[in-house]
Parts: C-alpha cells; sequence; structure tokens
C-alpha cells in the first residue's frame, strides 16, 4: 500500500493531504516534533519525534521508499527520499525528482552563502496563495493514484 509522510512542523497543506489520503483511503504520516494537533481521522497517525534538527527529516528518510509519496519543503529531506524512490512534492505541488533536486539543493546552499554573506538580506519566495494549495491537492491526488497503479502491477 502507499503510504504518505509529511514533514508537519511548517507544512500549509496538512489539510489538503487528510482531505486527498481519507478519499483515497491512504494511511498518512504526520510527522512533527510537537505543536500540531493530532486527528480524529484513523487515517492520519501523528508522530511525534524528539525535538532537535533534522530528527522528523530522519524518522521519514529512514521509512520512505519506493511507491510512497512525501511532502515536505525540506530540499535535503527530499533528495533522499528520491534516492529511495519515494514521489516527493512541495506544498506548492511542485514534484522534486531525480532530474531537479540535484539543481535545487544547488540553490538552497547558494541562497544559504547569499543570506550568510548579507545578514540585513530580507524577502524571500512569494507567500503561499489559495492556487498553491489547489494545485498540491490536485499534484498529491495523482501521485498517490499513480504510485497505487504502479505497485498493481
Amino acid at each position: 500500500m502507499v503510504v504518505i509522510y509529511v514533514d508537519a512542523d511548517a507544512c500549509p497543506v496538512k489539510a489538503e493531504v487528510e482531505t486527498v489520503a481519507t478519499r483515497l483511503k491512504v494511511h498518512t504520516f504526520m510527522v512533527s516534533n510537537g505543536g500540531i494537533r493530532p486527528s480524529p481521522n484513523p487515517l492520519i497517525e501523528s508522530i511525534f519525534v524528539d525535538a532537535g534538527p533534522d530528527v522528523a527529516d530522519m524518522w521519514i528518510a529512514e521509512r520512505a521508499g519506493a511507491g510512497d509519496v512525501v511532502v515536505t519543503n525540506d530540499i535535503p529531506l527530499a533528495a533522499r527520499c528520491v534516492e529511495a524512490g519515494a514521489v516527493v512534492l512541495k506544498p506548492n505541488g511542485e514534484a522534486l525528482t531525480s532530474a531537479n533536486v540535484g539543481q535545487a539543493l544547488a540553490t538552497r546552499d547558494l541562497m544559504a552563502d547569499l543570506r550568510a554573506a548579507d545578514p540585513f538580506r530580507q524577502g524571500g519566495g512569494r507567500p503561499f496563495a489559495k492556487a498553491d494549495r489547489s494545485r498540491f491537492a490536485s499534484a498529491l491526488d495523482r501521485a498517490v493514484q499513480k504510485a497505487e497503479r504502479e505497485r498493481r502491477t
């Protein structure tokens, strides 16, 4: 069976994940180090890991594999999950694949260097919009259904 893993601490699409998971009857792990309310939905399992850098990421990376779907904005986690064969989606619906995750890692590192060089640098990406939620829900739906078809064959 397909499993969805969500890097849930700062995930803006937890409700959309739950909606898709419920409709498609997919077991989902919401992984965080606390601060999120557990869902009463039996398909949604809240996993609370110890506080610390990348503890939730490590939990997900150790378990996600071929045919699973991972939702994260964390590029190093995405790279590990892609390498393990999982489908990775960012909350805006963008898929991270073996073809683009290397570039995403390089861009992340470049931006970290730029921020370190100029501590007064302001701004970031564009704000998360309603269209991003819709694009994500559609992408998650397609990814789960595709993974289910591939598991059956």
